[in-house]
């Protein structure tokens, strides 16, 4: 870099060259610290390719691991109780309800389950569960909604993109 960097005339001079052979050199130079940098990025891409393979074998063995696993839902008894037993009131576990209620953006949090399972609760049961009114319950569901639908476009861009790279791989 300091090479290419110094006058053409002081270079030459120092090796005593001409300057049109220290230009060649300082070209060379330049192309040899170009080519290194597109390397370096290349890297980059394709080790965030790479992590983001990982991230979907991930998560379509998670979506594989739940589809297979027989499901332990329960409907969900009013047995008359007041408003303040969340049982009553809500399939949500203890632990989905206490991240809805303590944390700040709670749909980065949960996964894509208890994101589902978010949707589908009533607003009203919801915001009784979380002592919240129905306004609040309704905002938070909006918000699960978007996180979800952004996490499925991510696997389906994920998907695209393993389909597009395998294409490649059969080409001669």
């Amino acid at each position: 870099k300091v090479l290419i960097d110094v006058p053409h005339s002081d270079l030459a001079e120092e090796l005593a060259q001409s300057e049109t052979k220290v230009q060649v050199l300082q070209d060379t130079l330049q192309q040899v610290l170009d080519r290194r940098e597109e390397e370096r990025q290349s890297r980059q891409l394709l080790e965030l390719y790479l992590e983001a393979l990982k991230t979907e074998d991930s998560v379509l063995s998670k979506v594989a691991e739940a589809e297979a696993a027989p499901r332990t839902e329960m409907d969900v008894v009013d047995t008359g109780t007041s408003s303040t037993d969340t049982s009553a009131t809500t399939a949500l576990s203890n632990q989905v309800l206490a991240a809805l209620k303590e944390k700040r953006a709670p749909e980065l949090c949960l996964d894509s389950q208890d994101l589902e399972l978010v949707l589908k609760e009533d607003a009203a049961a919801l915001a009784s569960a979380l002592g919240w009114d129905k306004q609040k319950a309704g905002a938070l569901q909006e918000a699960c909604d978007q996180e979800l639908s952004k996490r499925l476009r991510q696997v389906q861009t994920l998907h695209s993109l393993r389909s597009t790279s395998k294409g490649k791989k059969t080409l001669p």
